[in-house]
């Protein structure tokens, strides 16, 4: 399969693409608003990779290209740029394209962080508001670390949750997920349940950073 992660070169972004190029067979692309950007990263990703013996090809374009080519689309991009995002690569989504947006608002004071939720309800569902008709949206990915994503030494040994309406996409998410080693895909129900998924992100943040030892936190439900 074909994943381009728009927003690449971000840490999450990032974290996911070294995964997928190093654990399975998949066709990582990186997007970025600057494709020269893009391409620079993707090299990176290469240079990395080629390091711990691994032969794959990571290509960078613009958002629009890399989302033209692409069979899953992953908005690896800031929740304010969601909705803006989606809309500039919408021509290039064909009919079986599915959007998968890790994405969580958050703010924050003195005393941490917290869930921002916007008008629309969670970030996910911003992402199925602006994609085109007939698209599927699945939330996934939101609560991960990703220092420990892009630490490919770091055994993952987490889940990942999640949400959406079309099960055909989401089936196709977690056979992506499941192809991470250490990563377990579980699904937490509709894309209505995207507000308590997103929520968990600010506790883990802050759990991890009034705690020693925990900064590359994760999730795992037994």
């Amino acid at each position: 399969m074909r994943i381009a992660l728009l927003g690449g070169t971000g840490d999450v972004g990032g974290g996911l693409a070294l995964r997928w190029a190093h654990d399975t067979d998949h066709e990582v692309l990186i997007g970025s608003r600057d494709p020269e950007k893009a391409r620079t990263k993707a090299e990176e990703y290469e240079t990395e990779l080629d390091s711990r013996g691994v032969d794959a090809k990571v290509l960078g374009f613009d958002n629009a290209m890399a989302a033209d080519r692409a069979d899953a689309v992953v908005l690896a991009v800031p929740p304010y740029h969601v909705g803006d995002t989606v809309e500039a690569v919408a021509d290039g989504l064909d009919d079986d394209t599915v959007l998968i947006s890790p994405a969580v608002g958050m703010k924050r004071d003195d005393e941490g962080f917290h869930y921002h939720k916007p008008g629309a309800g969670s970030v996910t569902r911003i992402a199925a508001e602006a994609a085109p008709e007939g698209i599927a949206v699945v939330g996934a990915f939101h609560n991960l670390s990703a220092d420990r994503l892009s630490n490919l030494d770091a055994e993952l040994g987490i889940d990942t949750l999640l949400v959406g309406d079309d099960e055909d996409a989401k089936d196709i998410v977690r056979l992506l997920a499941d192809g991470i080693e250490g990563l377990r895909p579980l699904d937490a129900g509709g894309l209505a349940n995207a507000p308590e998924v997103e929520a968990l992100t600010p506790l883990l943040v802050n759990v991890a950073m009034n705690n020693d030892r925990m900064h590359d936190l994760g999730v795992r439900f037994e």
